[in-house]
């Protein structure tokens, strides 16, 4: 297991409340051994104007999942912050929900990079995001 920080779900959820991911419905779903899950609906908080979810909502839900699995692998007082997010959009959707599924590539104590992918409720990827974060 890589987290150094013990968290349940419920506490992981209430972490959004007042903020954009709560504002977007961004739920975490799973914490495993070395990943991390959460969903996001796809309707009109999330789409673009031609209907399809925005490419910048599904990089909100990747830097989430990439920040809070950070988050999990610091001790203390530390705290990790975003340095760069990309995002290869793969397939489009229109409705329902997508699941973004969080591993770590690298977790330093200087640096971390996460791979996010994202997947439609066929299970398809749609969208393959990396973040590199700094812990400060």
């Amino acid at each position: 297991m890589i987290w150094k920080r013990t968290v349940t779900l419920q506490a992981l959820n209430a972490m959004g409340e007042g903020n954009m991911v709560g504002l977007l419905d961004i739920q975490f779903t799973r914490i495993g051994e070395n990943d991390l899950e959460a969903t996001m609906p796809v309707d009109s908080r999330t789409h673009q104007p031609f209907g399809l979810l925005h490419g910048g909502a599904s990089v909100v839900l990747a830097e989430t999942l990439g920040s809070v699995a950070g988050y999990l692998c610091t001790e203390g007082e530390q705290k990790v912050v975003g340095l760069e997010v990309n995002a290869n959009h793969i397939r489009s959707v229109r409705s329902g929900r997508v699941r973004g599924v969080c591993r770590a590539l690298h977790a330093g104590g200087r640096h971390q990079v996460w791979q996010i992918d994202l997947y439609d409720q066929q299970d398809r990827l749609c969208c393959s995001s990396r973040l590199t974060t700094a812990v400060v």
